[in-house]
């Protein structure tokens, strides 16, 4: 029961963000650049799938997929940011705290989980491709992605309808450039629920992390070992295209282990949200680029487009 002194808080600020018009509209600019890229490359990708039927493999539909997810993750959280920039107040209602939170983590759970399928993926095409036609099937592909989201958009919600009960007392400055459930659960009235429910939530979050890291990892140790196994060009450009991969894999798990596998580690408040950075905005900027925008087969399929698009309106402009 609260005390009578006590208020529930129902918005908070955002501290970490600057506060003078000069550096405001410094991180303005490029984070605007950065989200308008994530958005428009995605939304190509997306689309460019859909107008090529010789692009409908479950590699490109997964791809296609995630693509989806990457515009709606970094949507919870980036035009937040922008707007945040630009304001005072530099504010966010409770109720609106816990939607960015929820779709934020659903979002981001969703791709999880799909970023492990498509890692099963690549291991069934390289490592069984005679048998990967008849396993990794359009409908089998379709369940894996829906599964993916069903699993990423419920995780959260036990997390967040807890959160939703908790009484918020005292400062109501929020120590990050949106909400996440550890800057907010301090912000929380400290009793021993709160402290034993923040590390429920460090060893859920701690186990999501490490099974899609294990597995991940041993499909690309599994991919590269088969490759490597092929004397010949093929082979070694498989191995480095899974690289590749890991690359994004390294970048979005690094940065989410940094910041959720801690425990009672704390950082400070400019390692806090380069962290962060990191994985909400970083790795889904270069997602579009490594895993679709390098791949022949979708930039062959883009300048056929283009070269399109400028034939139609060549011959509108010479109709005119």
């Amino acid at each position: 029961m609260e005390s009578p002194s006590q208020t529930t808080a129902q918005e908070f600020i955002f501290s970490a963000f600057p506060y003078s018009c000069g550096e405001s509209v410094l991180c303005f600019v490029p984070l605007f650049v950065i989200y308008a890229f994530i958005v428009v490359g995605n939304l190509v990708i997306i689309t460019v799938v859909q107008l090529n039927t010789h692009l409908y493999t479950p590699m490109y539909l997964f791809i296609s997929a995630l693509s989806f997810l990457e515009i709606w993750y970094t949507t919870a959280t980036i035009p937040k940011m922008l707007s945040s920039l630009l304001s005072e107040r530099k504010s966010i209602s409770l109720n609106g705290c816990l939607l960015q939170m929820y779709f934020f983590h659903s979002t981001g759970i969703s791709e999880v989980c799909l970023l492990t399928a498509m890692a099963f993926d690549c291991y069934l095409a390289i490592c069984s491709p005679l048998h990967y036609p008849t396993i990794m099937t359009h409908k089998l592909c379709a369940q894996l992605t829906l599964s993916c989201c069903v699993c990423g958009f419920i995780t959260p919600l036990p997390e967040i309808a807890w959160i939703s009960t908790l009484p918020f007392c005292g400062s109501d400055h929020l120590e990050h450039i949106f909400c996440d459930f550890l800057p907010v659960l301090r912000l929380a009235c400290t009793n021993t629920q709160a402290i034993v429910m923040i590390q429920v939530v460090d060893v859920l979050h701690a186990v999501e992390i490490i099974i899609a890291v294990m597995l991940i990892f041993m499909s690309c140790v599994g991919i590269v070992a088969v490759s490597l196994r092929i004397r010949s060009a093929e082979g070694r450009c498989k191995a480095f295209s899974t690289c590749s991969h890991l690359t994004v894999f390294l970048l979005f798990f690094g940065s989410v282990a940094v910041m959720y596998l801690r425990f009672s580690a704390t950082y400070s408040l400019f390692w806090e949200t380069a962290i962060a950075l990191g994985f909400a905005v970083s790795s889904p900027f270069f997602n579009p680029i490594i895993y679709s925008l390098r791949n022949k087969e979708i930039k062959e399929a883009i300048k056929k487009h283009m070269s399109q698009a400028k034939t139609f309106f060549h011959k509108t402009r010479n109709l005119k």
